[in-house]
């Protein structure tokens, strides 16, 4: 088996790697529009868990960032940026020398979402949903999937795992660590969400929350994250993990399963033997779907890879428009997989999950494979 946690960091890294000569301007890029008929709001929260350690930073307690997507008001603000200042400079700085080429080549701080800071919610309780991000990676990086779901009504958390994946904080950056164990990181990365859970009601955007209904998705380790902390918590109703390994090394849920619903999204190949990323091939997969006694469906993309499950999917092909991308290398980070559509699948497969789940809302999008949507499969 493959671990796939790192994967999307040199998938990111390629937009930092392929550099421009430095009278060029750097590629201005867009996000795509959530679906949904709200307008969304967004706003940022600095926790403390006072009570533990950071096992990264001896001596301080454990420190998040979080923020909140939801449901507004109409509001005549400038749309909120995708990446802070300090985690678009890593963004850009990412694997470029490794490649030895400079960065520079995309405007990832000019980069604007569709949600505007600190606006008004609309009235209403609304089910809640985490996102997880990988390892190494940000939990802005989810952003075209988590605008989606917000626009849809839902209240969407993003949770950054500090030493995980890069941080800003007000008072400064964390980058991730390295050669960290995973296991460990595991651990914490659980305690993180159910803390995550805890303050949520004394949030300002509490009103706005039914935490009855709380889902989590997650990408590569934020995946295996969302199925390891519904092991031990049961204010998660339903989990999706999109691609991420669940190595029984590192965490129980391949061998345990889940007891409530679950969804897979895989994409392209794991292993050495390059199988499809499905429950019929991966062995960690596998041992996951036959030990969950809960709803659970798996969603396949054959020609998607692991960072298809990130904006890298949007953003790469912007990039090689402009500044065309080593073949190869652009393959491995997002597949062959149109990307329009392969966003659409998972933003519609995630909305009918959840609102199958957390809304009561029938759906049939998941009794066979969808003519509209071409490029998925449900592995049976």
């Amino acid at each position: 088996m493959r671990t796939r946690y790192k994967a999307v960091v040199a998938a990111v890294g390629l937009t930092a790697a392929l550099a421009v000569p430095a009278a060029a301007e750097p590629v201005a890029l867009a996000l795509p529009k959530p679906a949904g008929p709200f307008p969304v709001g967004t706003t940022e929260l600095h926790l403390v868990d006072h009570s533990r350690t950071d096992p990264w930073a001896p001596g301080r307690s454990r420190e998040l960032m979080i923020s909140l997507w939801y449901p507004a008001m109409p509001a005549l603000k400038a749309p909120s940026r995708h990446l802070s200042a300090g985690i678009a400079a890593f963004y850009d700085q990412t694997s470029g020398p490794s490649v030895g080429l400079d960065p520079g080549v995309a405007d990832f701080a000019g980069t604007r979402t569709h949600a505007k800071t600190a606006a008004h919610a609309l009235p209403g309780r609304r089910p809640v949903i985490l996102y997880s991000p990988g390892r190494g990676q940000s939990r802005s990086f989810g952003t075209t999937l988590v605008e989606d779901l917000a626009s849809r009504g839902y209240v969407v958390v993003t949770i950054d795992h500090t030493f995980a994946g890069p941080v800003e904080f007000p008072d400064r950056v964390e980058l991730p660590v390295s050669r960290a164990d995973t296991a460990l990181m595991m651990r914490e990365r659980v305690r993180d969400t159910g803390f995550v859970l805890d303050r949520l009601g004394s949030t300002a955007l509490a009103s706005s929350m039914d935490l009855s209904r709380i889902g989590m998705v997650g990408h590569s380790m934020g995946g295996f994250t969302a199925a390891e902390a519904m092991l031990t918590d049961p204010r998660i109703d339903a989990g999706a993990n999109l691609d991420g390994s669940l190595d029984p090394n590192s965490g129980q849920s391949s061998a345990r399963g889940a007891d409530r619903p679950f969804l897979l999204m895989g994409g392209g190949t794991s292993g050495s033997d390059k199988h499809p990323h499905d429950h019929l091939h991966a062995p960690d997969w596998a041992s996951f779907w036959a030990n969950s006694t809960g709803w659970k469906r798996d969603v396949y993309l054959p020609e998607a890879e692991h960072a298809s499950f990130t904006d890298a999917q949007v953003l790469l092909p912007q990039i090689d428009r402009k500044h065309p991308l080593p073949a190869d290398r652009l393959a491995a980070a997002i597949g062959t997989v149109d990307a329009r559509r392969s966003l659409t699948a998972q933003r519609d497969y995630l909305a009918a999950f959840f609102g199958l789940h957390l809304r009561g809302q029938s759906t049939t999008l998941f009794d066979g494979d969808s003519p509209n949507h071409p490029d998925a499969r449900l592995v049976p």
